[in-house]
């Protein structure tokens, strides 16, 4: 990792400063975009990580937001290693195999067991989590924003169905962030629903309207029921989505039966 952190990496150094030298050697002059070098001191930070045999990575509390914000800046990534669908970040995730290029920024991969334990340990804190799920509720916006107004068959069905999925996991991640002392968890989900009830949304954009209204849905929430409601934010958002199309009732029915099973074999997979 200090290879490719680089010299700002050196021993003695206070985990708060590792955690800004982190941000600093895998983020670009532009939000989201990233060259081979960034990409790969991303990954390296992922592996350095998440490789290890301990089942469970005990990270210093200092590295956790540090680490969501570098991650956060390559949500396009952090989706589809969530989903776990593209076969493109399967067989790129080898520590031997760079980060490639595609839509004009690199892109990275790593094994999800060293990945979802990466986050799990991220996730202890709520600011961390809050970042990584505003990350994906954005990206998740955009996937359904993009989907063709004509798309039928698995093309309409594919992002919805991806998106819960991927949210799926980050609910299993919440659930082993949170300690078993029910006023830890309960402060826990408070400090993070805190966080996410004040993020704002440019609704100029189809996906920046589906995300202030999700964003909404949960502010309007009772404090005690919004644990509940972020476990049905898959559905939320296709529901919402599927509300703007041209869509009749059957299909819309059939979809969100679909999307509803996504999430919930995310969540039972990871259990397992």
């Amino acid at each position: 990792m200090q290879k490719s952190v680089g010299q700002d990496v050196h021993p003695g150094m206070t985990c708060a400063a590792l955690g800004q030298a982190i941000v600093k050697a895998t983020s670009g002059s532009v939000p989201g975009r990233h060259n081979q070098t960034q990409a790969q001191a991303m990954k390296d930070v992922l592996f350095a990580l998440g490789s290890g045999q301990p089942k469970r990575l005990d990270l210093d509390p200092a590295l956790r937001v540090p680490i969501a914000t570098a991650l956060a800046d390559y949500a396009p990534d952090v989706h589809e290693l969530l989903a776990g669908l593209d076969s493109t970040y399967v067989t790129k995730a080898g520590r031997g195999t760079p980060p490639w290029e595609a839509g004009g920024t690199h892109h990275l991969s790593v094994p999800a067991d060293a990945f979802r334990k990466t986050l799990r340990a991220v996730a202890e804190d709520p600011q961390a989590y809050a970042l990584l799920r505003m990350a994906e509720t954005r990206t998740a916006a955009g996937q359904l924003a993009a989907v063709p107004v004509d798309a039928t068959g698995s093309e309409l069905s594919l992002p919805p169905t991806k998106n819960a999925r991927a949210l799926g996991i980050l609910d299993d991640v919440a659930d082993a962030a949170t300690s078993q002392d029910a006023d830890q968890t309960r402060k826990w989900h408070a400090a993070v629903f805190d966080r996410l009830i004040t993020e704002q949304a440019d609704q100029a954009d189809p996906a920046g309207r589906l995300t202030a209204t999700w964003l909404q849905e949960l502010k309007n929430t009772p404090a005690q029921q919004r644990a509940e409601r972020l476990h049905a934010q898959g559905v939320d958002m296709a529901r919402t989505w599927a509300q703007t199309r041209t869509m009749d009732e059957p299909t819309r029915q059939e979809l969100l039966t679909k999307v509803e099973s996504s999430a919930r074999n995310a969540r039972e997979e990871v259990k397992h």
